[in-house]
């Protein structure tokens, strides 16, 4: 299939920015969701780049998604002449994300903790159930053991 040489370029940009790609497998859908470009064109697009193995390919519920290999950033470096700095979204470390204020313990955590409750599901008598003897059977303590004198 003949695909302009503009509409690849910017799948391929797309698709380096990104590091991932998501098509719906409609071969009559006029335009891709996030590219504008006709979605024929994408499906087969990738499916070239799959068989060079630039991409890896995951199909779930009548969507593609494409992950872009190592062999793939570096054929789309390449192809697009980008300089080795820049890379896809998906090999970007994650910056820290700041606490938000009040978003902390609440203030009298450490006491709560401090005061020797065990916290919370009913303290010392976590497994017990609902304030009844724990023991054998049927919620009820263990028999009694008569003491013979």
């Amino acid at each position: 299939m003949f695909i302009p040489k503009k509409n690849r370029i910017e799948v391929y940009s797309y698709l380096f920015k990104e590091g991932v790609l998501v098509a719906k497998k409609d071969n009559f859908k006029p335009k891709h969701d996030e590219i504008d470009v006709r979605n024929l064109e994408v499906l087969n697009l990738m499916k070239s780049l799959k068989s060079r193995g630039y991409v890896r390919e995951t199909f779930n519920w009548q969507y593609y998604y494409w992950y872009l290999t190592n062999d793939g950033i570096d054929y789309l470096r390449d192809y697009l002449h980008l300089p080795a700095e820049i890379v896809p979204a998906t090999l970007k470390k994650a910056s820290a994300r700041p606490v938000a204020a009040g978003r902390g313990p609440p203030p009298n955590a450490e006491r709560v903790r401090e005061s020797g409750d065990g916290g919370g599901f009913g303290g010392d008598n976590f497994g017990r159930g609902y304030g009844r003897g724990g023991g054998f059977g049927r919620g009820g303590d263990a028999p009694a053991v008569e003491a013979t004198a």
